[in-house]
């Protein structure tokens, strides 16, 4: 399988990694022997590249993992696994339980040392703890060669912006998970330039978006919003007219950035995998993608909030269109409409802490309604509505 360099570490993973979330039983109850089994046929398909973490089965798949690679040579394979996070409330980011973390994992592995070590979902724990005590004990765990390379993941874009603030010098790579999708690109359109800039690995897991970009059942704990959700049953039966499956599209698109190292999918089940590899290898319908990502178009990069609000931008705007574009008319008055930019606030609906405060005007709330949006640092504050107010 190709495989891309990982930042300036010097490691080479492959382009689809195999996620050992599964192997936890984090999303439905598994056999053990085709846990293991999965392990095998995704190293036997080039998948040399393992990502799993201590959160996962609260222990279940470090352990798992360990018991199928017992007898696998340990240069064939990199192995990376997280700390910081043990259970769905539980967090702990000290100095000492990093290192107590590591030699846990290392245990639990049947290994002396990791390939890659992530701080993992530190968008629940207020931020300078990350650079201040966590990190630099991370650093003594890589000084000590227990770890190759480190880095961090979370979800919040704030949270990579905050934290990179600090870190970028000394970390290896980031992990996004759901945001370089057939729906979202945020983690390309807002941070993979700055990675490139400063040699930092990019990792992107979940290809699927938590089975939305697939023909499975929605799980009812997915937090994208409804209209998402319509948009992928939309574009899921566009692909089937076409005679082919959605998830095939998704982790095409995904594994196809050369900026991006690596896309992570996981699965318990061997015969997934085997898919997830002849999908990799036909070529990609250029024209389908097209026709999907129009179908997506309207909600493009609409996501959720994810840890403590402060660490989540409290709007953002994904791909807002000029104020004097065709697209953005202004809702229709007994008077000369006046410019955009020269409209009174009081016309608008305000933002406020909680999302946008009811507009004051009857007629201009009957014809307009807005999209929930969150703010980026390198956005204009400008206002994205529906397509209905468009209309």
């Amino acid at each position: 399988m190709q495989t891309r360099p990982l930042g300036k570490s010097g490691i080479h993973l492959p382009i689809l990694s195999f996620g050992a979330s599964s192997l936890g039983a984090e999303f439905r109850s598994v056999d053990v022997n085709e846990a293991l089994e999965s392990v095998h046929t995704a190293l036997d398909l080039g998948m040399n590249f393992i990502d799993t973490s201590p959160f996962y089965g609260r222990g279940m798949s470090e352990v798992l993992l360990g018991i199928a690679l017992k007898n696998v040579p340990r240069d064939s394979y990199l192995i990376g696994s997280k700390l910081g996070r043990y259970s769905l409330e539980h967090f702990d980011f000290s100095a000492r339980r990093v290192e107590e973390s590591v030699n846990v994992t290392l245990h639990r592995l049947g290994t002396d040392h990791l390939d890659l070590l992530l701080l993992h979902d530190v968008e629940f724990v207020s931020l300078p703890q990350i650079w201040e005590v966590t990190m630099p004990a991370v650093l003594k765990m890589k000084e000590r060669g227990l770890v190759r390379a480190i880095g961090f993941s979370c979800y919040p874009m704030k949270t990579f912006d905050t934290v990179l603030d600090h870190v970028e010098n000394d970390i290896d790579c980031v992990l996004s998970y759901n945001q370089y999708t057939l729906q979202n690109t945020r983690f390309a359109d807002h941070l993979i330039p700055r990675l490139a800039a400063k040699g930092i690995g990019a990792i992107n897991a979940g290809p699927f978006s938590a089975r939305l970009l697939t023909n499975a059942a929605l799980p009812v704990w997915l937090k994208e919003p409804e209209e998402v959700k319509a948009a992928a049953r939309a574009a899921a039966q566009l692909c089937a007219d076409n005679g082919v499956d959605i998830g095939q599209l998704a982790l095409q698109f995904s594994c196809a950035n050369p900026e991006i190292t690596s896309t992570v999918a996981g699965s318990a089940n061997p015969e997934n995998i085997k898919k997830w590899a002849q999908w990799l290898a036909q070529p990609i319908d250029q024209s389908l993608l097209d026709e999907v990502e129009k179908i997506f178009a309207p909600v493009k990069n609409i996501g959720h909030k994810e840890g403590l609000p402060e660490n989540n931008y409290r709007f953002f705007i994904p791909s807002c269109p000029p104020l004097n574009s065709p697209r953005r008319r202004p809702f229709k008055s007994s008077k000369a409409p006046m410019p955009p930019h020269r409209r009174p606030v009081k016309r608008w609906c305000a933002p406020t802490a909680w999302g946008f405060a009811a507009p004051t005007s009857r007629a201009f709330s009957a014809r307009c309604r807005f999209f929930p949006i969150r703010a980026s640092p390198d956005t204009n504050w400008d206002w994205r509505f529906s397509r209905s107010a468009r209309a």
